[in-house]
C-alpha cells in the first residue's frame, strides 16, 4: 500500500536519487547532497516544533510503498514563501491606453514583477516516480499535503498557493524563457532553475526588468504559454482545481507557468474534513463508498493514505472501516480516530506519469 509520511533523515540517499533524476528539474529539492541533507533537517525540525504561525518552516513528505519500503515520490509545503527573501512572480495586469482625441481606448496586459505572494503558504516539489501507473498515486501524494494543512491550521496562513510548471519542449528549453529570461541572465534555463531555490533570490531583483513588460510585444510562442501548465503537469492542475485552486493573476518569472491559489477553508480537503473511528475490515471486504482520503496523527507523526468508506449521510455512521495494511501504514489500531475526506475525481484514469509543482 502506498502511504504518505514526513521525510526522515534515513531518507537522504531516495530523495537525493529523486532530485537528481526529475525532468523537468525540481528547484526545490537542491542537487548538493549537503544542502538537501540539511532541507531534509529543516524539516523534521518543522514538524517536531510547537508552532503558533508560519515562518520559516519547511514540510517534507515522501511517498512510501508498504510492501518494499521503497520511497516513489515526494512534495512538499513552504510555511510561508520568501520568509527569508520576497518571493518573486510576475503580475498580469491590465493596463488602459487611451486618447480622446484619437478616439483610441486600449486594454494592454502587462507583467509587473511582484512579490504579493512572499509570505502565503506554498504547496512545492511534487514529483511522483515514472514506473508507477495511474492517477491514485499523484491525487495522494498531492493532496495528503492539503489534509496535513487542515489537521494543522496555525501553522500555514489562510490562503496557499502553487506554482506549476511552464510550458517547455521536448529539450527542456522554456518560450517564455527563451524571450524574456535569457535576454536579462544569458543562460540557460535550467542553471537559473537551479540557482533560484523557489523564486526567492535577491538576483531575481537585480537582474529581471523592474519595469512592465508589453505582452504583445513578446513573440508569439512566449505569449502563447502565459499561465499555460505543462503538459506534464496537466494532471496536478486537474487537481489542484479539484482541490479548490483557482488560477490566479500571476504567473512564473521564468517559464510564466500558472499560479493556483486557494482560500484554505473553502478547499476539499477542509470543507469536507471529518473526524471517523476506525474499524477493523478484511482485506477481502467489497465496501461500498467512495475513495477518501485518510489521515492521521499518531503520536505527532502524520500519515495519509486513500481508502474506500461509507459515503457520509448514507446511515454507516462515522467509522472507517479498514484493512491491517491501511491501518499499519496509517499506524493505527482499531477504535482509533482518523481524519477523512472525500477524494472526487474529475479525470480519467491514465497510464502516464506526471510532474506538477516541481518548482
Amino acid at each position: 500500500m502506498l502511504f504518505v509520511r514526513p521525510a526522515r533523515l534515513s531518507d537522504l540517499d531516495a530523495i537525493a536519487h529523486m532530485a537528481r533524476t526529475a525532468q523537468p528539474v525540481l528547484h526545490s529539492l537542491p542537487h548538493d547532497r549537503a544542502a538537501l541533507e540539511a532541507r531534509i533537517a529543516l524539516s523534521e525540525d518543522s514538524f517536531r516544533a510547537d508552532v503558533d504561525f508560519p515562518g520559516e518552516e519547511f514540510y517534507l513528505f515522501v511517498l512510501e510503498d508498504s510492501a518494499t519500503g521503497r520511497l516513489v515520490g515526494t512534495s512538499s509545503i513552504v510555511a510561508a514563501a520568501g520568509y527569508a527573501e520576497p518571493f518573486y512572480a510576475f503580475r498580469n495586469d491590465a493596463l488602459i491606453h487611451a486618447s480622446r482625441e484619437l478616439h483610441v481606448n486600449r486594454k494592454i496586459h502587462a507583467l509587473t514583477m511582484s512579490h504579493e505572494l512572499t509570505g502565503r503558504s506554498r504547496l512545492a516539489g511534487f514529483y511522483i516516480e515514472p514506473t508507477l501507473r495511474g492517477d491514485a498515486a499523484a491525487h495522494l501524494m498531492s493532496r495528503a499535503r492539503m489534509m496535513y494543512v487542515a489537521m494543522n491550521r496555525r501553522r500555514f496562513t489562510p490562503e496557499v498557493f502553487s506554482l506549476l510548471l511552464g510550458v517547455t519542449d521536448e529539450t527542456g528549453a522554456s518560450p517564455f524563457w527563451e524571450a524574456v529570461g535569457r535576454k536579462f541572465f544569458g543562460r540557460d534555463f535550467k542553471d537559473i532553475e537551479l540557482a533560484s531555490g523557489g523564486r526567492s533570490r535577491t538576483f531575481i531583483a537585480e537582474v529581471m526588468p523592474a519595469y512592465p513588460l508589453y505582452v504583445p510585444l513578446l513573440p508569439e510562442p512566449a505569449q502563447r504559454v502565459l499561465g499555460e501548465p505543462d503538459p506534464s503537469a496537466l494532471l496536478a492542475y486537474e487537481i489542484h482545481l479539484e482541490e479548490g485552486f483557482e488560477p490566479d493573476r500571476y504567473v512564473d518569472i521564468f517559464d510564466a507557468g500558472p499560479v493556483l491559489t486557494a482560500q484554505v477553508d473553502r478547499t476539499a480537503s477542509v470543507a469536507g474534513n471529518e473526524t471517523r473511528t476506525v474499524r477493523e475490515a478484511a482485506p477481502a471486504t467489497n465496501l461500498e463508498g467512495a475513495a477518501y482520503l485518510v489521515a492521521s496523527q499518531r503520536a505527532g507523526e502524520f500519515r495519509c493514505v486513500l481508502a474506500t468508506l461509507p459515503e457520509s449521510g448514507k446511515g454507516a455512521g462515522m467509522i472507517a472501516p479498514l484493512d491491517a495494511s491501511a491501518r499499519a501504514a496509517l499506524d493505527v489500531q482499531d477504535g482509533e480516530p482518523v481524519r477523512c475526506a472525500p477524494l472526487y475525481r474529475a479525470t480519467p484514469q491514465t497510464e502516464d506519469a506526471y510532474m506538477g509543482d516541481a518548482q
